[in-house]
């Protein structure tokens, strides 16, 4: 166990008793009603299992996060509706799950935030790059957040907030690997940010693989952390279904290209190759992908390598309602969409997941 105290914060403590246990695997866990000030000594990291949107004083849980504003932090929400999600970020909310997520889905979720202890001797590279993959995606994170955030509610984005997580991200997919940042960005409950981050990372290891010079691998990692921007306009019931959609909501969820296009070409400060991969990612070699039914030559080739990424991705991302797909079986699936997806990169990218 780890030294400290973990803080339970929960309005319904009688049904959270298994999440109290799981959380006991990383430190003895204090459970609170939300009035109830911290305890002494040091806290470990904060859950907090409350509805945001009843009348509540919060005395204890803003008393704990004003102390400690860099305490790691899981928010269990009630809705994952816009005003709830808003309240969460008000204080300090940088990962927001649903109230049913699993209790060791929390753990493994605390768990990426924490940075791991210092081996004893001989580290590895694993170990050495994981504290740098937590701050990496805990940025990008929180610039996904800003855009999706400024695009609901401006329509605009601001390009070079995108570009302060670029030069991270790479640093942290070359020091600490691809598998610690899986790791880490599955432990990001919010659909959008984990995909995105995921996409990211993908598109980072490809790119080191591909032996892309410094500006080419940055532009690889803005298109990819920008690619679903226009996920913001869809409405959050669609967004947020946890099964399959029906016809009617995969039509709407399909406009997500399009408008992610619209938001940066009305922001300005990205170049035609982003605008192309945000356009055009969903696009098929065979000419049945969308917005535009592009075909063969036509779809660029920094397309071409985000779609690949993005459909790994899709595959390997973990929801609260299935476990992440098996790289192989994930791999398999690319493999097995010759005619849709450039076989070439297909190959490659096999290669610098394998050797990542």
């Amino acid at each position: 166990m780890r030294a400290g105290t973990l803080v339970l914060y929960t309005d319904q403590p009688a049904r959270r008793a298994d999440l109290r246990l799981a959380l006991q695997q990383i430190a003895p866990c204090a459970v609170l009603d939300a009035a109830a000030m911290p305890p002494s000594g040091p806290c470990l990291a904060l859950v907090a299992d409350l509805d945001l949107l009843q009348p509540s004083p919060l005395v204890g849980l803003r008393t704990l996060i004003a102390e400690t504003p860099a305490l790691p932090r899981v928010f269990l929400m009630r809705s994952m509706g816009e005003r709830s999600l808003s309240a969460a970020r008000s204080l300090g909310a940088r990962l927001c799950l649903p109230m049913d997520t699993p209790a060791e889905t929390v753990v493994e979720a605390l768990r990426a935030q924490l940075s791991p202890p210092a081996p004893k001797r001989g580290p590895d590279q694993r170990a050495a790059g994981a504290p740098l993959i937590v701050q990496a995606a805990d940025q990008a994170g929180a610039v996904i957040a800003k855009l999706l955030d400024a695009a609901r509610g401006s329509g605009t984005v601001d390009a070079t907030l995108v570009d302060r997580s670029l030069d991270p991200i790479l640093g942290a997919i070359g020091q600490g690997g691809l598998t610690a940042w899986l790791d880490t960005v599955r432990a990001y409950d919010d659909a959008t940010y984990q995909h995105c981050l995921l996409v990211a990372g993908l598109a980072a290891t490809f790119a080191i693989d591909l032996g892309f010079s410094a500006a080419d691998r940055q532009q690889l990692v803005r298109a990819a952390l920008v690619h679903d921007v226009g996920k913001a306009k869809i409405p959050l019931e669609i967004l947020n279904k946890a099964g399959p959609l029906d016809p009617a909501e995969r039509a709407v969820m399909r406009e997500h290209a399009v408008l992610g296009h619209e938001i940066l070409v009305r922001a300005g400060g990205f170049d035609d190759a982003v605008l192309a991969v945000v356009r055009h990612h969903h696009e098929l070699l065979d000419g049945s992908g969308y917005p535009d039914g592009l075909a063969g030559d036509a779809i660029d080739d920094i397309v071409r390598l985000i779609t690949v990424c993005d459909v790994y991705a899709a595959l390997v991302e973990r929801r609260p309602y299935r476990a992440p797909m098996p790289a192989a079986e994930a791999l398999k699936i690319l493999k097995g969409m010759d005619g849709k997806l450039d076989a070439a990169l297909v190959r490659a990218f096999e290669r610098s997941v394998a050797g990542s």
